[in-house]
């Protein structure tokens, strides 16, 4: 049975809290780096609550070590697990019993609002399409991460990053929707900035999809609270001058991958750097302090969490390598998101946005894209 197409995705609420349901496998690091991520959000958070899924005696000998999971967690036994090297098409025809389709399920059926999950992103992308539906007026879901950078609020909204290499200009205009109100959510900016990633802010630059991508989402910024800056190039992903930034999925991917191998690579030559002389080293212990507070602000562990946007439901991908640090930032994620009621509140802008196109007489009544 498939899920309505206008249906409304389910609050998850609890009068114990707000209910999360976690996919316990695929991770690299196994399910115990799960329950343990899950254990730090539950010591934070008194307002949280977990349908956890995976293989019913494994897990539940691990929540038992971890005592503030106590009467916190509720585990469906799931015995199937989505590996990295399975294909999306194999999962979706034989997956029905892996703890991936199992975590999706509980947000379809309304028993929680958000899904995590460290799995496959291939495979969690297309399951999320088919079981919880793309949002009335989304051609193509997309992926949003947060980014940092020099604005005030610490971080860019940055999409997509990998849900679908190809972006035509409406579906360019539809990031910059789901973009802006992620923001607006997830950073509380009442007038999200948004800007184009191109090869460069001239006018005349960049291929033509993009030039009607710039035409188009300008022309909704009034209607949507957004400002629109035009293009910006890459040295802005982590600057100042906008706070989304979107492009297509393939551009977005690898620019995620090489921000987060280029931390990595910086992080190592420091380390050997300070450890080169005895001098060194001394130096690296006066400045320990500074070293750890530029390490807390540099690490991708703490803005876990691509967050799939433009479905009848929230789902938050956790990197597959999380440990359990990175699993309480995806979950803490999870929760900003329930609270603020961003699924319905996303829903509504793409409504209104398409609304507002038709009544103008866009192309839109002729494709059937709405936003």
């Amino acid at each position: 049975m498939t899920a309505p197409e206008h249906r409304t995705a389910g609050t998850g609420t609890d009068p114990r809290g707000t209910v999360i349901s976690v996919d316990a496998m695929g991770g690299d690091q196994g399910p115990a780096a799960v329950v343990a991520g899950l254990d730090r959000s539950a010591r934070k958070n008194p307002l949280i609550r977990f349908i956890l899924h995976g293989p019913q005696e494994e897990l539940a000998r691990l929540v038992s070590k971890r005592r503030h999971l106590g009467g916190r967690v509720e585990i469906r036994d799931a015995a199937g697990v989505v590996k990295m090297t399975d294909k999306p098409s194999q999962v979706m025809r034989h997956g029905q019993d892996t703890s991936m389709w199992s975590a999706l399920e509980s947000v379809r059926n309304g028993e929680a609002t958000v899904c995590v999950s460290c799995g496959n992103t291939g495979a969690l992308m297309l399951l999320s399409v088919v079981r919880l539906r793309k949002l009335p007026g989304v051609n193509r879901p997309a992926i949003a991460v947060l980014w940092p950078s020099r604005n005030p609020q610490g971080f860019n909204v940055m999409l997509d990053v990998g849900a679908d290499i190809r972006a035509d200009a409406r579906d360019l205009l539809q990031y910059a929707l789901m973009g802006a109100s992620y923001a607006r959510n997830g950073l509380h900016l009442a007038r999200p900035r948004v800007g184009l990633l191109n090869v460069g802010t001239e006018e005349h630059k960049g291929r033509a999809e993009l030039h009607d991508a710039h035409d188009l989402i300008e022309a909704q910024a009034a209607e949507a609270s957004y400002d629109f800056v035009g293009f910006v190039e890459g040295g802005d992903i982590p600057g100042d001058r906008a706070d989304v930034i979107v492009t297509d999925g393939f551009t977005g991917n690898v620019a995620i991958k090489t921000g987060e191998g280029t931390a990595k690579l910086v992080g190592d030559l420091l380390r050997e750097a300070f450890a080169y002389t005895p001098l060194s080293r001394l130096a690296s212990l006066l400045a320990y302090t500074s070293l750890r507070r530029l390490q807390k602000r540099i690490d991708p562990r703490r803005v876990n969490g691509g967050v799939f946007l433009g479905l009848n439901g929230t789902v938050v991908k956790s990197h597959g390598s999380a440990d359990a640090t990175g699993v309480s930032a995806a979950v803490k994620l999870a929760f900003q998101l329930a609270q603020s009621g961003f699924s319905e509140r996303l829903a509504q802008r793409i409504a209104g946005s398409g609304r507002a196109e038709f009544a103008s007489g866009g192309d839109d009544q002729k494709d059937g894209i709405h936003a």
